[in-house]
């Protein structure tokens, strides 16, 4: 439950950098996300979390 919780945490951590960076390149994201379908969005989201897995696979062996 801790890692969860820390994974959690990193991931508010860069949104947040992200955020405060680069804010206007995100609201150009979230233009092109809604131009997107839904299957591409689908796609894309299980190719990020299968890459997910994948880097915690080898980081964690």
């Amino acid at each position: 439950m801790t890692d969860f919780l820390t994974a959690l945490a990193l991931v508010l951590v860069i949104e947040g950098l992200f955020l405060a960076v680069f804010p206007h390149r995100l609201r150009q994201i979230l233009q092109m996300l809604e131009q997107m379908t839904p299957e591409n969005l689908r796609v894309g989201g299980l190719c990020v979390a299968g890459l997910g897995v994948f880097c915690v696979w080898l980081l964690r062996g």
